[in-house]
């Protein structure tokens, strides 16, 4: 983090920042192997059991070695949000370029990803939680862009069924199935699971 208050020196600058210099030679399966290991204690356990000495056990290594790659716990949990981020954020560029956009936008929306338990941890981490809304605006933006776009060249009245109401529509109903899963509620689901595929069909020609 960076203070606005910083001391400047007498000639009204900054003071130069020396850049953090490790002793050792990083390993990048290290690197790997604390972030899976933080992964599978988050789902399996929530975030009150990542810790370093609980990472660093599950992934066979000293718990100093979590701190040397990643300095705080804070700086784990980022990397490890952002590497999901960035799959998620790949999987739906291919998603919206395939055939059938929204059946395969529905699709990749409907499966686990794990993002309760970082809804959990933004309520107690600052800077997860800013990370969290940054990369929302960031999914909004693309997925509303693309479902204009898919809309126009279907012939899709927008004034009927706005773009952005309707990625919204999809998001809100594949979170609650995905809730209600986690919580073994299954009442109604394969209704309104096929309610909304048979309705994202009239939108898209077959596949």
């Amino acid at each position: 983090m960076f203070n606005s208050g910083s001391a400047r020196t007498s000639s009204g600058r900054l003071p130069q920042v020396t850049a953090r210099r490790w002793a050792g030679t990083e390993d990048p399966k290290t690197r790997i192997d604390l972030l899976d290991a933080a992964a599978r204690l988050l789902v399996e356990e929530g975030y009150g059991a990542v810790t370093s000495r609980r990472v660093a056990a599950r992934a066979g290594v000293n718990p100093a070695l979590v701190h040397y790659y990643y300095g705080t716990m804070d700086d784990l949990l980022l990397a490890l949000f952002r590497r999901g981020a960035d799959a998620y954020l790949e999987r739906l560029r291919q998603a919206l370029a395939s055939p059938q956009p929204l059946q395969a936008l529905w699709g990749i929306s409907t499966e686990p990803h794990g993002m309760a338990e970082f809804l959990a941890l933004a309520n107690h981490h600052p800077a997860i939680r800013a990370e969290m809304a940054a990369y929302a605006s960031q999914v909004r933006a693309i997925q509303a862009a693309a479902l204009e776009s898919i809309f126009k060249a279907n012939g899709i009245d927008p004034d009927r069924y706005p773009p952005s109401a309707m990625m919204m529509l999809i998001e809100s109903i594949s979170r609650l199935l995905l809730i209600d899963r986690s919580l073994g509620i299954t009442a109604g689901h394969e209704q309104l699971t096929e309610f909304v595929e048979r309705h994202l069909r009239r939108f898209e020609p077959p596949g």
